[in-house]
């Protein structure tokens, strides 16, 4: 976000309105897609206001005084929720939205290595107080992890719907479960594998529809609607999908 789309949507501490929220924990997005203003709370706290074009700082506060009370309680769970998490690596992953679940052995070595044995267990090798480079190696793993699995299932839906696409990436994003460019480009959130397979395949429909509406009008709603009618329950469940998401796939796995 730019500085004037900032004015126009006032500053973070003009949206704290007696939450005493750090400024840190507040962020602005204007959204050229969005239809209405919407927030959202993030495991750790951190609220994101929505903000479609046009709308002005005053609707802002108006929207956000509106629904503080709600904010101020998700902010509580979402903190304890982070809290609750442990730092340490995982010695368990479930991979939810296709029926996985791995055992992670850890062993000792001078080096930090991952490698999948037989069935669905993973060896992670790393020496004492390496546990960032696990981290970063089982991050790794579940990008390709998805990339072996979405791949398929969204060509698999695109013939079924009837709507094309280019190819797909998978990130690692702490905001968003997906997006479609305009060349056809689908990005896809690894952290998609810990949500239903139903909520998944309404991810996937979202994105692919957009091939044929980039925005969310009513004619992109419908256009949903006819491949996957419950879709609004699995928005919902999809929103707080965060709280599906185990900590370490967030975890800094830089060197320390």
């Amino acid at each position: 976000m730019n500085m004037a789309d900032g004015q126009r949507a006032g500053t973070v501490s003009q949206l704290s309105l007696g939450l005493d929220e750090a400024p840190a924990a507040w962020h602005i997005r204007r959204s050229q897609k969005a239809r209405r203003l919407s927030v959202r709370v993030y495991p750790g706290g951190r609220v994101e206001v929505v903000v479609p074009r046009g709308v002005g700082a005053r609707l802002v506060q108006y929207f956000v005084v509106d629904h503080r009370d709600w904010i101020a309680r998700k902010v509580d769970e979402m903190r304890a929720f982070a809290a609750a998490s442990s730092n340490a690596l995982p010695s368990a992953i479930d991979l939810a939205a296709i029926n996985e679940a791995w055992t992670v052995r850890r062993a000792w070595g001078a080096q930090c290595t991952l490698i999948a044995g037989v069935g669905s267990e993973l060896s992670l090798a790393a020496a004492p107080g390496s546990e960032r480079k696990g981290f970063g190696l089982l991050q790794t793993w579940l990008r390709a992890r998805a990339r072996l699995t979405l791949e398929p299932w969204i060509g698999r839906l695109a013939r079924e719907i009837g709507i094309d696409f280019a190819r797909i990436e998978i990130r690692r994003q702490r905001t968003r479960w997906g997006s479609c460019s305009r060349s056809g480009v689908v990005s896809l959130n690894a952290c998609l594998l810990f949500q239903r397979p139903e909520v998944v395949r309404y991810l996937l429909v979202h994105e692919l529809c957009h091939r044929e509406q980039m925005n969310h009008s009513q004619r992109f709603w419908a256009l949903v609607a006819r491949h996957e009618p419950q879709f609004r329950a699995l928005d919902r469940e999809l929103c707080q999908g965060w709280q599906r998401v185990p900590d370490w796939v967030f975890q800094d796995a830089r060197s320390a």
